[in-house]
């Protein structure tokens, strides 16, 4: 038995310790806004925050985040950081097909919560390895740059 704390929530859960968290939020928790991309933690689609770090839940397995705190793309809101960006993501309409956006949005967080001030290089470098098959990576960074001035 493993105990994580997800979303704010201690949860107990019946799996092996290197199961990728990735599988314990969606298939044992039912939490599916983290994305299955590449599984090999080059596209970013799993990004979740363990302890405020965006991290690649496709990869990490569970054990490497007891005692620590995972925040999934369904709790974001919860952070005034979270709530602008998803605010700017809106008002910019950044999502095109969407599918890579929970973890877009996962790392424009981690990146407005240490850095809100961001340039073009500190977004670039943030985003590095979040993947828009779609091409929005303008908008993406427009997005970043709208929320960090909310958060001024």
């Amino acid at each position: 038995m493993i105990t994580l704390n997800v979303n704010g929530k201690e949860q107990q859960l019946d799996v092996s310790d290197d199961m990728p968290i990735l599988w314990a939020l969606r298939d044992v928790m039912h939490l599916t806004g983290t994305k299955f991309g590449c599984g090999m933690a080059q596209c970013g689609a799993c990004t979740v925050h363990v302890d405020g770090q965006p991290t690649r839940a496709c990869i990490t397995p569970v054990s490497a985040a007891v005692g620590k705190k995972i925040v999934t793309i369904e709790d974001v809101q919860n952070d005034k950081v979270g709530q602008a960006v998803q605010a700017a993501w809106s008002e910019i309409d950044v999502v095109q097909c969407g599918y890579c956006q929970s973890g877009q949005i996962m790392a424009a967080t981690a990146l407005l919560t240490t850095n809100q001030t961001p340039t073009d290089a500190d977004i670039d470098a943030a985003m590095s390895g979040n993947i828009c098959r779609c091409g929005t990576y303008p908008r993406i960074r427009a997005a970043i740059h709208a929320a960090a001035t909310k958060l001024a």
